[in-house]
């Protein structure tokens, strides 16, 4: 019987054929080529997905990256998050989605040199359904990332908490995937069944998709449980799982709300740190 006060350790199910595949494949040691499209996916919700793409891409934009986010959330949460307000755009990404809208026409700047963004809106909400009968309407977003894909360095991904038409588009467009996994304990019980999805969309759809980084959320050091789910992680997926961990943070919560990424809007603070360190892991440094 299991001691109400230890409670049960998370595991993941290494027994699946495709996660232990995903763990066996770890990254090479090598610089990565630009430019990379990476999908910031986790069929959760409420896991840091957002916010880590939109703080990912403002330290990759510090370390002179060119970087594209494209919001793929109807929510737009990180649109917002980065001071764009949806209700006035006159086109967005569901525009490129289901009107054939270059991409190029879309993009808006931010206050931050280097970090441009592919907005999304209310439609998007309705774009599952109206790509159904759509020709190619798994490849859209791929289609239209490569017309711009020279401009930048980074095209970072905000894929929503589900394995909708909307999420495969974001996971054909790609090339990598990175999963904020939050450190509590049913976090581990959805990566593997995203980690399946992932397999699903390479095998049929993109032949070149595959796992390359795992953040760790939402990290609270007074709690054991955190420690477990962070040993548990890097036990089985090694290089692939940023040393830098996101702790709980008062200010990364605050900061979307003012339409700033953290390392604006609290520049010391131990997010914007975190997220600085996350960078510098995912990129191998400055651009040169």
């Amino acid at each position: 019987m299991v001691s109400v006060t230890e409670g049960r350790k998370p595991e993941l199910d290494t027994a699946d054929p495709v996660v232990s595949e995903q763990i066996a494949a770890q990254p090479s040691e090598t610089r990565p080529e630009l430019p990379r499209v990476i999908a910031i996916a986790n069929q959760k919700g409420g896991v840091g997905k957002t916010t880590t793409t939109i703080n990912l891409g403002a330290a990759l934009a510090e370390l002179d990256f060119r970087v594209l986010i494209i919001d793929l959330d109807p929510q737009a949460n990180a649109s917002t998050g980065l001071g764009l307000d949806p209700r006035t755009l006159t086109s967005a990404m569901y525009d490129v989605l289901l009107r054939d809208v270059p991409l190029d026409e879309v993009i808006e700047s931010t206050e931050m040199k280097n970090l441009f963004v592919g907005p999304s809106s209310l439609d998007l909400a309705g774009a599952e359904i109206e790509l159904v009968p759509a020709f190619s309407r798994e490849r859209k977003l791929r289609l239209a990332v490569d017309e711009v894909i020279d401009d930048y360095d980074y095209v970072l991904i905000d894929c929503p908490p589900s394995l909708g038409l909307i999420t495969i588009n974001g996971l054909t467009a790609a090339r990598e995937v990175l999963v904020p996994i939050q450190c509590e304990y049913y976090a581990l019980e959805g990566l593997g069944q995203l980690l399946r999805n992932i397999d699903l969309v390479r095998r049929n759809l993109n032949p070149d998709l595959h796992l390359s980084t795992i953040v760790l959320v939402m990290y609270d050091a007074r709690t054991k449980l955190s420690a477990q789910v962070s040993d548990e992680v890097r036990q089985h997926f090694g290089a692939k799982v940023c040393r830098q961990v996101v702790p709980r943070s008062v200010r990364l919560s605050e900061a979307p709300s003012f339409g700033q990424p953290i390392t604006v809007f609290d520049s010391t603070s131990r997010g914007a740190i975190a997220y600085r360190g996350i960078a510098e892991e995912v990129s191998g440094g400055r651009a040169t």
